[in-house]
């Protein structure tokens, strides 16, 4: 049981290292920040909006049984925790989205 334990915490361990040192190297090539926002119409905003109520309820109900929220990682490097945790926790591909949306936003 101990072995599963510290075999997941390594995985995940692995996983959130690998995702920062992809940030760290990509960090100097975002030239996006720089160009100006598209517009967003008010549909849109709701709608994402809703999206992300929706994804912080199954987060609640799914993940947060176990964990708290952890701080915002990249969208890669979350990306492969949820999909770790959606076979291990059962999640629905739908849920899953929805977390991640949730998540990276």
């Amino acid at each position: 049981m101990k072995m599963k334990f510290f075999l997941a915490a390594f995985l995940v361990a692995s996983a959130m290292s690998l995702g920062l040192m992809a940030n760290a190297s990509s960090g100097s090539k975002d030239t996006a920040k720089d160009s100006p926002a598209p517009t967003v119409s008010a549909e849109q905003s709701a709608q994402n909006e809703n999206m992300h109520v929706e994804g912080e309820k199954r987060f609640r109900s799914n993940c947060g049984r176990c964990h708290a929220a952890p701080p915002k990682f990249p969208p890669r490097m979350m990306s492969t925790i949820v999909r770790h945790m959606r076979v291990r926790a059962t999640i629905t591909d739908q849920d899953m989205r929805l977390i991640l949306r949730y998540m990276t936003e």
